[in-house]
């Protein structure tokens, strides 16, 4: 993929700590339109704070972060009406229906009501909600749900999206159409910063995969890279040795051993 000349990101030197715990440690990263970032790494290891701190969300770090060329630390937030964010836990408004909570979104990036109503309609349509577009949202599934924060993350359309673990709760049928959204996104340009426990997703759908361990990037690159720069073979292999955990297999056979006590004897 060939590299614009500008980033849409761009961070230099971050350090963040909590109390007496250092979380980032010199973070310096470019990301560029059109890419598809995977950005892994163990819990703890600073990726939930990078994002935040990208978001605004964050404050106290020493560094510089810039988005769209213009370093956020300057108080103007109008960046934030070019970005989507899916968090890991949300908590939406449960007693608004799907129509209610998109189109108070789609207000607060800006949009008329009734261009985000007609949207988010036809998109809920595209993600199987037609029938559940007014219905109130403490009634859905983890999956539905899990749709309409998709759907109120893309609904104006931002240059940059921020997700982690997007794809939770979600069947394998919606799960091939996001991935391909994500991929169709990434070809017109627009930015995916992409947070995931789920080694074979990553691997599938990033252009460049980061990943942080110990606040550190230890790993930047395609997946082709890194997999040359390893023995191992899948990425979640490639994690292991990166990260320096190798005691996986020798745990889960103490649990099973553990769980299995006395079974024998019944």
């Amino acid at each position: 993929m060939a590299v614009a000349e500008k980033p849409v990101i761009s961070i230099s030197g971050l350090w963040m700590n909590y109390s007496d715990r250092m979380v980032l440690r010199g973070i310096d990263l470019e990301v560029y339109p059109g890419q598809i970032i995977g950005y892994i790494g163990p819990n703890g290891a600073g990726k939930s704070t990078t994002v935040k701190i990208m978001l605004g969300l964050v404050e106290g770090y020493n560094g510089t972060v810039e988005i769209f060329g213009k370093d956020i630390a300057d108080g103007d937030n109008t960046y934030k009406r070019r970005i989507g964010y899916v968090p890991e836990v949300a908590e939406l408004y449960d007693s608004l229906t799907a129509r209610e909570y998109l189109c108070f979104i789609g207000e607060l990036y800006g949009m008329k009501r009734s261009d985000a109503d007609d949207k988010a309609k036809r998109l809920t349509t595209l993600l199987g909600l037609e029938k559940a577009y007014d219905m109130r949202i403490s009634s859905f599934s983890k999956g539905m749900k899990q749709k309409v924060l998709l759907i109120s993350s893309m609904l104006h359309d931002p240059d940059i999206l921020f997700l982690d673990e997007p794809l939770s709760g979600l069947d394998a049928n919606s799960v091939m159409v996001v991935k391909e959204i994500f991929a169709s996104l990434a070809a017109r340009g627009k930015t995916i910063f992409y947070s995931s426990h789920i080694m074979d997703v990553v691997e599938k759908i990033s252009s460049r995969i980061v990943l942080i361990a110990g606040g550190d990037i230890v790993a930047d690159g395609s997946f082709a890279e890194l997999k040359d720069q390893s023995r191992e073979g899948s990425l979640e292999e490639i994690f292991n040795q990166l990260t320096g955990f190798d005691k996986y297999r020798d745990i889960a056979g103490e649990f099973v051993t553990i769980i299995q006590e006395g079974a024998a004897d019944e």
